[in-house]
């Protein structure tokens, strides 16, 4: 029996409630399969500045869920199958995450689809596209440093698009700035309401565990890992007994300081208004545990999601889900690419034939995966919320919706103008062809943009920062055995060109423009017509000159929407 939710105790410490789903009255209809599987689903992001330790709260976050797949339930087999998020080469070699891993697995009765996102800054639309495909996201904060630049962006992409977010406070047990001070700044840095679910014991050396806010539980942490003491509120004096009087005074006065905070509000956090704070050690699997319980009890279920045609309810019969990524060489010993399909309503069973609505054709869908990062398992049926992988033979691109038969498109999906552009020179002119196809390989992954120019010339590679180009000269030698180096072009910005009107006048004009220089100009990967500039002051020129064109930062894939 799960523990009773507790009022303020008589310190007035805020009580974080269990939420439940309500049951249903007598007179209700039984909920559907897709209803009831749908409803189990949790699918999340972690995000966080670089060396935050989103990569070892990942790995800690798969050793408590122990699932690799959800039909046959294979469990994983100690450190053997503790396998690492990071499987490049370069990842490992950098301490960094560069590339979105997926992972599968079960707990509490709830399946969770935890999306691991780079957490470099150089690959921020790689984890602006995986947002787009989950319903809650856990933004992990260095215990010493508190909101960094990249936790504040990616925040912001979370906030644009409403998603519900759970905080973890980590490296507790290293030297920390006051917890009261780090909830204030994330309130103040990211106008956003804090309601602590745990509240630590001290820090650094005498960092001892934390006080379960809802439930007048000590977690306390010791040599042989963490046990509970429950207590009957912070008045108990087997507190003191546990912790000695003055860490117990400490924690007295500092979760009665705590109780300005509000108490936690379902509405408010599914609206992306508030978050509950959890503390621990990641590397020390310690609070692990609290965060992954508050995700289970309070992360929203999937949620309806909008298309071109109309809303889509994740409790529909028919299916329907889209591509946020696609992966090439996961595998090298069989050269494999995955497609990454978010369901969005519907059941997927294996063997299933799906409508590629961009194209009109029937993609099959024969083995569809599930993922422990690198492992993989066949997945008999999928259920909306979860991801799965499909393989992919160049047919399937990022933003591709997959459905029954339906003509509808998900949106949201977006391409952003690089903010690096570089020529990329082959050493060896024999391997030219094996060039072109790594480049649209890595092109449909999303790990660069690649132009070509109309002109013949060379193909210039766009990026948003140093490491994605670094990224692709590794994966160019080890994956496709291609040498290549980067000169500079005098190029600063792209913008995609297309006609304001669809009429035969501005499309006209769209055939003037790109003759008047074919050397500045270039189609990108799905053949849209894009246009470089030297300066920002020759763009602004060309727009002054050709009012019956737009010049865009931004486009949705498959198609310019802005």
């Amino acid at each position: 029996m799960p523990p009773q939710p507790r009022q303020n105790d008589a310190r007035g410490a805020p009580a974080l409630q269990d939420i439940e789903t309500p049951a249903l009255g007598h007179n209700s209809p039984p909920l559907s399969e897709t209803a009831t599987e749908s409803r189990r689903r949790r699918t999340f992001a972690i995000i966080a500045h670089p060396d935050a330790g989103k990569t070892t709260l990942t790995e800690q976050l798969l050793l408590l869920g122990g699932a690799i797949q959800i039909a046959g339930a294979v469990r994983a087999k100690g450190e053997r199958r503790r396998t690492r998020s990071d499987w490049m080469k370069i990842e490992q070699d950098r301490g960094i995450s560069v590339a979105t891993s997926v992972m599968t697995f079960e707990y509490a009765g709830q399946v969770f689809n935890l999306l691991d996102t780079p957490g470099h800054e150089d690959f921020s639309e790689d984890t602006y596209r995986t947002l787009s495909a989950v319903d809650a996201a856990v933004m992990v904060i260095d215990a010493a440093k508190g909101i960094e630049a990249q936790t504040r962006k990616l925040f912001e992409v979370c906030r644009l698009r409403d998603i519900p977010i759970v905080t973890f406070i980590n490296k507790m047990d290293r030297e920390a700035r006051e917890p009261l001070e780090l909830l204030d700044e994330i309130e103040k840095t990211l106008a956003l309401d804090v309601t602590p679910a745990t509240w630590p014991i001290g820090s650094g050396r005498q960092f001892g565990g934390v006080y379960d806010m809802a439930h007048s539980t000590l977690r306390l942490l010791g040599e042989g890992g963490e046990r509970d003491e429950p207590v009957s509120g912070l008045d108990d004096p087997r507190i003191d007994t546990l912790l000695g009087a003055e860490p117990a005074e400490t924690l007295r006065e500092s979760a009665e300081i705590a109780s300005v905070y509000p108490e936690f509000e379902m509405a408010s956090f599914r609206e992306g208004h508030l978050t509950p704070i959890y503390f621990g050690s990641a590397l020390r699997g310690f609070g692990v545990k609290h965060l992954l319980d508050g995700l289970a009890r309070f992360a929203p279920p999937p949620s309806a999601r909008r298309a071109d045609a109309r809303v889509v309810e994740p409790e529909e019969e028919k299916l329907s889900g889209f591509v946020f990524k696609i992966q090439a060489n996961t595998d090298l010993q069989h050269r494999d690419r995955v497609a990454f399909l978010r369901i969005c309503s519907g059941k997927l069973r294996k063997g299933a034939r799906l409508k590629q609505v961009r194209t009109g054709k029937s993609i099959p869908v024969n083995a569809p995966l599930f993922f422990f990062a690198k492992e993989r398992q066949v997945a008999e049926e999928a259920w909306p919320g979860d991801v799965v992988g499909i393989a992919n033979h160049g047919v399937l691109r990022i933003g591709d919706t997959l459905t029954d038969g339906e003509e509808l498109n998900f949106r949201g999906v977006p391409s952003f103008a690089p903010e690096i552009l570089r020529r990329v020179r082959l050493d060896d002119p024999m391997l030219a062809k094996k060039l072109r196809k790594a480049l649209d390989q890595l092109a449909d992954e999303g790990v660069v943009q690649v132009f070509r120019p109309l002109d013949g010339s060379q193909p210039v590679v766009g990026v948003v920062g140093q490491l994605q180009l670094d990224v692709l000269s590794s994966r160019m030698v080890a994956e496709y055995g291609v040498n290549i180096t980067f000169e500079p072009t005098s190029w600063s910005t792209m913008r995609w060109v297309a006609p304001k009107e669809e009429g035969p006048t501005d499309r006209a004009a769209l055939d003037r423009f790109l003759r008047t220089a074919p050397s500045q100009m270039a189609e990108d990967h799905d053949n849209e017509p894009v246009a470089f500039f030297s300066s920002d002051w020759g763009r602004k020129r060309s727009e002054d000159e050709w009012p019956m064109l737009r010049f865009l930062s931004l486009r949705e894939q498959h198609g310019i929407e802005k």
